[in-house]
């Protein structure tokens, strides 16, 4: 039997897969954080006027609850250049299988490169005015905070750091 194609969403792909899901799970990553460490020049900002998407970061004793999806069979070649297209558009992704603590699977995942141009970290404030004052290709920045931030409550996933977040955007001019 041929392993399945599993992928490690954490952000935009919990909202927004861009492949056939045949089912999804709430999964655990464990030595990794969700961060918004990544400069966004294409979808959520400018080269003018970057914005901020999130990333995985290594962390030690960091975990990070996102959805793991099950690629529908057969569609898995289709999955993969989605993927590659959309998640490694810049290069500052690195492209790997982690086993996740739950469920107990090797996932697709992408993770941020930290010797990368667009590696950056920022305190709260200076995400705060980045994320609300950037739009890209795809949209506001605010929208990708806000739609990551929903998807995660829905699933039972709070996260109190992108709330605060959110928080601090709402309140920029």
């Amino acid at each position: 039997m041929t392993e399945r194609l599993w992928v490690f969403g954490y952000g935009s792909l919990i909202w927004d897969p861009c492949f056939a899901v045949e089912r999804q799970v709430p999964a655990r990553l464990e030595g990794w954080r969700r961060s918004f460490c990544m400069a966004s020049v294409h979808y959520r900002g400018t080269p003018e006027r970057p914005g901020l998407v999130l990333a995985l970061d290594r962390a030690a004793g960091a975990v990070c609850h996102g959805v793991a999806f099950l690629v529908a069979r057969g569609t898995e070649a289709a999955a993969l250049f989605a993927l590659r297209e959309r998640e490694l558009v810049s290069d500052a992704y690195h492209e790997m299988r982690l086993p996740l603590a739950d469920p107990a699977v090797t996932a697709l995942t992408y993770v941020i490169d930290p010797d990368h141009v667009q590696y950056c970290l920022h305190d709260m404030d200076t995400q705060a005015r980045m994320i609300a004052a950037a739009h890209g290709q795809r949209g506001p920045n605010r929208d990708y905070l806000f739609n990551t931030l929903r998807c995660l409550d829905d699933l039972g996933l709070p996260d109190d750091e992108l709330r605060t977040l959110a928080n601090r955007v709402r309140e920029q001019p």
